[in-house]
């Protein structure tokens, strides 16, 4: 199915609520059918699978995994599977699952432009506020949908490779599997929502030229500068206001009691970037001279 017979038909539907269903249908079916996009999902859930074995292979004779080293949670893998689960988001979390997103949303506008598609959907009719909110709202699910492809494949190979049951939080109390499996979950919902500033960064790049490629390389350039500008000492003024400052904040989740300082400082960080940046992108798209 192509894309113009994917979307419903212009006729009276500038207003209809189903029509803008429509549209994000058609968005996310069409996303997600991308080679690139499952090539990034791919990537994404070989990383448990390549940190699971790794520990597999390290503790074999009896040694300890992690020896103080490695990503939060590494030295619990080999006593209960379900930490392969944090493991596996705290590696991912600082490049693999940004990076996705990145170039997920450095493409929304600026591959349709390129692929000479976007005045197209702008006629069918959506509405320039109404499409770009659309796409943002695909790349937020990309976000969830990517994390959670991390957090399953850790789960499985982590169930495969390991035992399973209660496991020890951070402060030391004993949870069982079922809170546990709880506490995953909530960290999955963290770390997608922690991904807000830069879906909302990359859609703002997008908008700014008719290169996909362009966009999508410039994305990911912010998102590495700005981890190097983060572990500058000397910049420890502008360092709370990075979108990337309070990522590992999930970690928190794994407290007993759970401490939310931090966790809220992040989605308070990630709500303001989405409107800065999300604002940015509106106020380009809606006066910008589309003529691809």
């Amino acid at each position: 199915m192509s894309r113009a017979e994917a979307l419903p038909g212009p006729a009276g539907c500038r207003t209809s609520p189903l029509w803008t269903f429509g549209l994000l249908r058609s968005e996310l079916v069409t996303t997600l059918r991308r080679w690139r996009t499952l090539a990034l999902l791919a990537v994404l859930a070989a990383v448990p699978v390549l940190v699971g074995i790794a520990v597999r292979i390290e503790t074999r004779g009896g040694s300890r995994a992690g020896g103080g080293e490695g990503p939060a949670f590494m030295a619990q893998i080999t006593n209960n599977g379900l930490f392969l689960v944090f493991t596996a988001l705290a590696a991912t979390l600082p490049f693999f699952l940004p990076m996705a997103v990145g170039v997920v949303a450095g493409d929304a506008i600026a591959g349709e432009a390129g692929a000479g598609t976007l005045r197209y959907l702008l006629v069918a009719p959506a509405g320039r506020t109404r499409l770009l909110l659309v796409k943002y709202a695909t790349v937020m699910a990309f976000c969830l949908l990517a994390t959670l492809v991390v957090a399953v494949s850790a789960l499985a190979v982590g169930a495969l490779l390991f035992p399973l049951g209660d496991l020890t939080t951070i402060s030391g109390t004993s949870i069982t599997f079922a809170e546990g499996l709880g506490r995953a979950l909530l960290i999955a919902l963290a770390v997608a929502a922690s991904l807000v500033g830069i879906a909302a960064l990359g859609l703002f790049v997008s908008t700014l030229t008719n290169s996909g490629i362009a966009a999508m390389a410039t994305t990911v350039g912010l998102l590495i500068t700005v981890q190097i500008l983060d572990q500058i000492p000397q910049l420890h003024a502008l360092r709370p206001y990075f979108f990337s400052h309070y990522w590992l904040s999930f970690a928190d989740l794994m407290r007993e009691p759970v401490y939310w300082d931090d966790l809220v400082r992040n989605l308070g960080l990630q709500a303001l970037y989405a409107a800065v940046f999300g604002s940015a992108a509106w106020a380009r798209f809606t006066t910008k001279d589309i003529s691809a």
